[in-house]
């Protein structure tokens, strides 16, 4: 059973994660370097008091090589322990025979006694660091001075911790903002397309996108959904009228041949006119197959279910073939219809019959469109552009595609508007044509148009032995 994923939005999503990700990452290098700064500062701070207790040793020592300690050593220890900005410290001398000389700050005996036991010269205490500098005259040893130090003395003080947390939280606080502020402003057009779609989804197109993105993908977003809302508009409408066109289309004819049978079953006309009117019915019954078949046809293809040959194909012989079926089917229709074939003879890949539809569908296009004041003329030309493509190009002169129509010649059921008043359809031809153009791995163009005719362009493969 599939477990419905709790959904959040961009800006809650990247935002919390950012900042989980940052605090993490910020309290490690924190407490890395919280551990060396602390380390550093230690050793730093034992070497100023060892420098500290050499200056004292040096101030000791008498001029006859005894242990001298003038009468303002308090001073002089005090100004020294603000030169090397040393504090919470005890400072200890003693002579050769062991016996305390002078303590600072002052400290009784007992307590004397109780820094100095446990061998505090050699190991440090639970709370102090013990340095032991000799007091030497020459090469004798006079007495010493034992510096205590706090171990508090010697890391950062609360002052420079609090300093160190307050950049943790600064840092962490404006990476935040700033990931925040960018994904808020990348969130905000995601909304609106995704408010849009919904709109689109309810069957309203006509949708208001800010277009003022300055990222590139994001714009192009904001782009293509403006587009497919259009898009899917003229769908709509070519939809509606596809409906309306069909209905038209269908009843009219079932409606003439309705007539046109019960005219004749109940003799209302005489033998001969009953011929004609047979005829007629039986010419509208052939205009609803066709009209039924480029529906089945279409559907069928779009579906997947019509499968496609790549047969190795003489392309003069088959042009030669088309044109020949088409013009017999044509006799009654002025029509004339010239090939223009290269002396060499080009080998295709693709399918008889599928090419023998594209072809016919072009040709009958190109009768349709005939100029009511002339012959219809349709030129047909096969070249080989290397050994890759060759083009089939039909020409007519016609009466052209208006230049407002020319972009959707391709879209299903569309049909120009000179088209609806002369011949009945469903605007499914050159739409079934590309499908099948494409799907023999080739193309169908629009190459030209204007009121002296129009031009269409089919391209298909070349076989790879060509010119070998």
């Amino acid at each position: 059973m599939d477990k419905r994923i709790k959904q959040t939005s961009i800006l809650t999503y990247w935002t919390l994660r950012y900042l989980i990700i940052l605090f993490l990452g910020l309290l490690f290098v924190a407490t890395v370097s919280f551990y060396l700064l602390h380390q550093t500062t230690k050793m730093n701070n034992l070497q100023m008091t060892r420098l500290f207790g050499q200056a004292i040793a040096l101030q000791a020592v008498g001029p006859e090589g005894n242990l001298r300690l003038s009468s303002d050593i308090d001073h002089v220890i005090d100004y020294r322990k603000k030169n090397y900005n040393l504090n919470e410290l005890n400072v200890i001398l003693i002579n050769a025979e062991n016996d305390v000389c002078f303590t600072q700050p002052k400290l009784s005996p007992y307590e004397i006694k109780k820094k100095l036991s446990d061998d505090l010269l050699s190991a440090r205490q639970e709370s102090y660091f013990t340095v032991v500098t000799p007091i030497m005259y020459g090469t004798k040893v006079i007495g010493q001075v034992i510096i205590l130090q706090s171990q508090k003395a010697l890391s950062f003080s609360a002052k420079e911790y609090t300093m160190l947390a307050a950049l943790l939280i600064g840092l962490t606080a404006f990476g935040w903002l700033t990931i925040y502020l960018l994904s808020r402003k990348l969130s905000r057009p995601i909304r609106e397309v995704a408010a849009a779609a919904r709109l689109v989804s309810h069957g309203q197109y006509d949708i208001q996108l800010d277009n003022r993105a300055k990222e590139k993908e994001i714009s192009d977003l904001i782009v293509s959904f403006k587009e497919m809302a259009v898009r899917l508009k003229q769908l709509e409408e070519w939809k509606a009228l596809l409906l309306a066109g069909v209905t038209h289309e269908l009843k009219t004819p079932v409606t003439s041949i309705k007539g046109l049978l019960h005219a004749v079953r109940e003799e209302v006309v005489e033998k001969k006119e009953s011929e004609e009117f047979l005829d007629i019915a039986l010419h509208e019954t052939e205009r609803m197959q066709i009209m039924i078949e480029d529906l089945l046809d279409y559907n069928a293809f779009a579906t997947g279910s019509i499968e496609v040959r790549s047969d190795v194909l003489n392309a003069n012989q088959l042009i030669t073939e088309i044109a020949f079926q088409w013009k017999i089917g044509r006799m009654e229709d002025e029509v004339e219809l010239e090939l223009v074939l290269p002396e060499n003879e080009v080998f295709i890949v693709g399918d008889t019959s599928r090419i023998q539809q594209i072809l016919i569908n072009l040709f009958n296009n190109s009768l349709q469109a005939k100029k009511p004041s002339l012959h219809a003329s349709i030129l047909v030309t096969l070249r080989a552009h290397g050994t890759a493509w060759a083009e089939v190009e039909v020409k007519d002169n016609g009466v052209g595609i208006p230049l407002t129509e020319q972009p959707f010649v391709f879209e299903r059921y569309f049909r120009g508007e000179l088209k609806k008043l002369k011949t009945r359809g469903l605007g499914l031809g050159l739409t079934f044509s590309n499908i099948l153009a494409h799907a023999l791995g080739g193309e169908i163009q629009l190459k030209e148009s204007s009121d002296e005719g129009t031009t269409f362009v089919l391209r298909l493969r070349m076989d790879d032995r060509q010119g070998k």
